[in-house]
């Protein structure tokens, strides 16, 4: 066979193969199109339609006043079945529809929109979506007035797609407290927590899957509507909490330390009013981003104010008193290998018990618990399990710190451990422990479980209310409680945190300054604390201050912590009546003759007390503000303007401070004040411009 003809049979062999396969196919085509229709056309719409969870609304979370820390907004997708309209209604309509679009989006021109929604009419395609930006409730709202969008769903095809957003009405108030879920279900703070009662429960609906890989909800008798998200009512207190925060973030910048957090609860019943947790992020720039209150980050030694367990311990299991004394030397002890300092250059010589716990003597402390528990460590751990500081507090937020305490039976546990535990290391709590036990001493002895959530409701029915739960009936005896009471009385007023005392109400507390251990061993770097209750004869609040690794000088928990702790406690001491004795009426001072102390306030106020007491009085010609001056003038008092003008500061002089201090936070001022009675001098002159955060303070008398 020469070359020719096998190239001639190679081509008809090939042809014949391509006939055969033609054929296949031609046959393929005419059973799938004839003889199969059928069953392909049911299984394509198959693949078109499914049911597909319909999220409900997340539940809202309040604050104790019913304020919004976090709620889901509405906002809509804006889509268009173009087939929908019929020719009339879409050739008057299509060229002001498209302006109105361009106008609001302005990703496009009015040319671009009317190109995109003309080929998806001639193409046929029953679902395009404008604009992939969301709109609000009322954009929404003014769309529903264009041109074939007016036609509504059924004969103008617009279709606004619902998609809920969490929205933050106080921003980043309490924001990791409040917290977050994400696609994946993780999350942290009240979100995460409590994410099966505000979720909710999902719908499910009939879906057909569109061109571009879309999909477009069906509307059928089989839609099963989600059932929305339960809300819950916390117990944070947004004023307070923003005192907490805005404190905390200035000493955190101006001692430029790691991070720091505030935990405020209220004696009797639990109630966390505010907590704070701030980390640094970059160069004087604080945010919340983790929970240091209770969290694994936030699980360090506490230092000194341990010692109040260590105190508690000695007083159930000797007679040792207040008063007895014990020599500290010259500020150095040894105990076996390892020296033990206190914080005072040559030691306080010998001093009683009272006095070692409000300078806070390491040496004092730990001579006192090895002398008596040295040979019964057992007993000591006893008294600390009692007190309930070994197991991590129950609480309603996940991610709680368990505590670490060493056993006798730690391979670890030395000569040694028991002296450095007495003062706070060696173990580990969290800030909201420490605070939870604190909080017990001021609520007589009774132990009760920090709590958040108080209520979970739906509208205005609530569904679970959640009381205030002991964890220690007693966790020590009411003698116990009496002198250790005394012993953080003293610390404000005598002691290392005698800074913060003032005349007003008094705080029991401790401060406490621990070294940080960094790869094992310790540094000359601190964690700094302070943990007390207020007012000390009646304690209402409870509240800790920590903050991690300051830098500068006065580098102590008194300089660091205290001061914050006392601008929360001055916050609340301002604002809740409750905390002030009553004023004995012979404190009163008053104008010669009949007329009392009337210097101004609020003009209402102040005009219905004078009619009520018949007293005379008229208001001048220049008195048309709210607030008032008063002046007496032939027998009679006569009402001035107190003018409040924006960007000047106002004269405050003769208010009281209720007053004053709603006069110039509501302006913007941050306000310090000191004595108590009516205003008699303030530090930025009035009349004088300001900036919003300025801080002024005011002398009462």
């Amino acid at each position: 066979m020469n070359i020719k003809k096998s190239i001639v049979l190679r081509i008809r062999l090939a042809f014949l193969v391509i006939l055969l396969f033609s054929f296949a196919i031609g046959y393929k085509i005419v059973v799938i199109q004839f003889v199969q229709g059928d069953r392909w056309a049911k299984l394509h719409e198959e693949n078109l339609l499914d049911f597909k969870d319909v999220k409900p609304t997340r539940g809202n979370i309040f604050s104790d006043d019913g304020s919004l820390l976090a709620t889901s907004l509405p906002f809509y997708r804006v889509c268009i079945d173009p087939k929908v309209a019929d020719d009339e209604i879409y050739r008057k309509g299509i060229d002001q529809l498209s302006r109105n679009l361009a106008n609001y989006f302005k990703d496009k021109t009015a040319s671009e929109y009317k190109r995109k929604i003309n080929d998806a009419r001639k193409g046929n395609k029953r679902y395009i979506i404008l604009n992939h930006k969301l709109i609000n409730y009322q954009a929404k709202k003014e769309m529903s007035e264009w041109p074939i969008f007016s036609e509504g769903r059924s004969k103008g095809g617009i279709v606004f797609e619902k998609v809920d957003k969490r929205f933050l009405p106080f921003s980043f108030l309490a924001q990791r407290t409040v917290g977050f879920v994400n696609e994946d279900n993780n999350g942290a703070g009240l979100e995460y927590s409590f994410n099966k009662e505000l979720a909710g429960q999902n719908g499910k609906a009939l879906f057909r899957k569109m061109s571009g890989g879309n999909w477009k909800p069906v509307h059928d008798e089989n839609e099963i509507m989600p059932v929305d998200g339960i809300d819950i009512v916390t117990t944070i207190d947004v004023n307070i909490q923003d005192v907490a925060e805005a404190s905390l973030r200035n000493h955190l910048t101006a001692h430029d330390a790691d991070y720091g957090c505030v935990v405020l609860m209220e004696v009797a019943t639990g109630e966390i009013k505010a907590i704070a947790n701030l980390g640094k992020i970059g160069e004087g720039a604080y945010a919340e981003n983790y929970n240091y209150a209770m969290g694994n980050q936030g699980l360090t030694e506490p230092g000194s104010t341990f010692k109040l367990a260590s105190m508690i311990a000695l007083f159930e299991d000797t007679d040792i008193n207040l008063a007895d004394t014990i020599d500290t030397g010259n500020g150095e002890y040894e105990f076996y290998d390892r020296i033990m300092r206190d914080s005072k250059p040559g030691g306080y010589g010998k001093i009683t018990l009272q006095h070692a716990f409000e300078t806070s003597s390491n040496i004092a402390v730990s001579k006192k618990v090895n002398e008596y528990f040295g040979a019964k460590p057992d007993k000591f751990l006893e008294y600390i399990t009692k007190m309930g500081l070994t197991e991590p507090v129950v609480f309603q937020m996940d991610g709680v710190a368990k505590p670490y305490f060493k056993t006798t039976a730690s391979k670890t546990w030395s000569g040694t451990t028991l002296p450095w535990m007495s003062i706070g290391y060696e173990l580990s709590m969290s800030p909201i422990h420490t605070l939870a036990f604190y909080n017990a001493v001021a609520n007589n002895g009774k132990m009760v479980r920090p709590m958040i959530v108080k209520e979970t409701r739906v509208a205005d029915q609530v569904l679970d209310r959640y009381e205030t739960e002991v964890v220690e009936e007693k966790i020590c005896s009411d003698e116990t409680i009496r002198k250790v009471k005394i012993m953080l009385e003293g610390v404000v007023e005598n002691g290392t945190a005698a800074n913060i005392k003032n005349s007003n109400y008094k705080i029991g507390g401790k401060t406490g300054t621990a070294q940080r251990l960094v790869k094992q061993t310790y540094t000359r770097t601190y964690y700094t604390s302070f943990v007390g209750y207020f007012p000390a004869d009646r304690p209402k609040y409870s509240c800790i201050v920590v903050i991690d690794n300051p830098k500068g000088y006065n580098l102590y928990g008194s300089d660091v912590a205290a001061p914050v702790f006392k601008e929360v406690a001055d916050k609340i001491f301002a604002q809740d009546l409750d905390l002030h004795a009553p004023i004995a009426p012979n404190n009163v001072t008053a104008f010669s003759g009949i007329f009392p102390a009337i210097k101004g306030g609020l003009y209402e106020d102040l005009k219905f007390l004078c009619n009520e007491l018949k007293i005379p009085q008229h208001t001048s010609t220049n008195a048309n503000d709210d607030w008032v001056k008063a002046n007496l003038e032939n027998k009679t008092v006569v009402w001035y303007d107190r003018k409040i003008v924006a960007g000047i500061v106002p004269d405050v002089n003769g208010l009281r401070l209720k007053d004053a201090l709603y006069i110039l936070e509501n302006i913007g001022l941050r306000v310090r004040f000191e004595g108590s009675g009516r205003v008699v001098s303030q530090s930025i002159q009035s009349g004088t411009r300001y900036n919003k955060g300025n801080y002024i303070t005011i002398v009462l008398n």
